[in-house]
């Protein structure tokens, strides 16, 4: 099942994340969080942003440093027409 911890319900129904669980799945201070209601259990999952995806996520394609370079060639002689 993962990290298990119990925490309990503060003011204006603040929940802190524990340390623990927050590491098992990844998430920061200051992150984004997906908070749902799914058959009667809360679930919160972390935001995953385009920087998080490129360094940690599961790729899909690969392109070389030569690839990327070519690329960048075309797209300035765009536009620099």
């Amino acid at each position: 099942m993962g990290v298990v911890i119990e925490t309990r319900v503060g003011r204006k129904r603040v929940i802190v994340i524990p340390k623990a669980v927050a590491e098992a799945v990844g998430i920061r201070e200051g992150q984004k969080v997906r908070v749902m209601a799914v058959e009667g259990k809360i679930v919160i999952e972390p935001v995953r942003d385009a920087v998080w995806l490129a360094l940690y996520g599961r790729k899909i394609g690969r392109i070389s440093p030569e690839e990327v370079e070519g690329e960048s060639l075309i797209e300035q002689e765009k536009l620099s027409k």
